[in-house]
C-alpha cells in the first residue's frame, strides 16, 4: 500500500505548480500581475521602467512602492489609477487622506519618495532655479 501512495505522489507532482492550467477571468476582472508585473497568461517581455516618473504606468508606480517595502500600500496607487504624472502632482494631503493608507506609511511614502521624486523632477525642468 505503501508503493501506491508514493506512486501516486509522484503523479501528482507532475501536475503540481510547474504546469499552471489557464483559469478564464470573469468579464471585468484583471489578471493579477506575475512575479514580473506583467498579468499571467501574458508574455513576460517587461521592459524596465523608464527612468523620468513622467513615463511611468500605473503598474510602475505600483513595482516602485512595492521595491521601496510598502507592497500593501502600492496597492492603493493602483486602485486609484495612480501613474506617473499623476505620481507627480500628488500633494501631501492626497497621499495622507484620498489614497485610504495608515498615516505612519503614508507620511513615509510622501516624505521620503513623492517629495523627493516631485523635487528631482522639477529641479530637472529648472535648472535655473527660476521657478522657485
Amino acid at each position: 500500500m505503501a508503493a501506491m501512495n508514493k506512486e501516486g505522489g509522484s503523479a501528482s507532482a507532475a501536475t503540481g505548480p510547474d504546469s499552471p492550467s489557464p483559469v478564464p477571468l470573469p468579464p471585468g476582472k484583471p489578471a493579477l500581475p506575475g512575479a514580473d508585473g506583467t498579468p499571467f497568461g501574458c508574455p513576460s517581455g517587461r521592459k524596465e521602467k523608464p527612468a523620468d516618473p513622467v513615463e511611468w504606468t500605473v503598474m510602475d508606480v505600483v513595482e516602485y512602492f512595492t521595491e521601496a517595502g510598502f507592497p500593501e500600500q502600492a496597492t492603493a496607487f493602483q486602485e486609484q489609477e495612480i501613474d506617473g504624472k499623476s505620481l507627480l502632482l500628488m500633494q501631501r494631503t492626497d497621499v495622507l487622506t484620498g489614497l485610504s493608507i495608515r498615516l505612519g506609511p503614508a507620511l513615509k511614502i510622501y516624505e521620503h519618495h513623492i517629495k523627493v521624486l516631485q523635487q528631482g523632477h522639477f529641479e530637472d525642468d529648472d535648472p535655473d532655479g527660476l521657478l522657485g
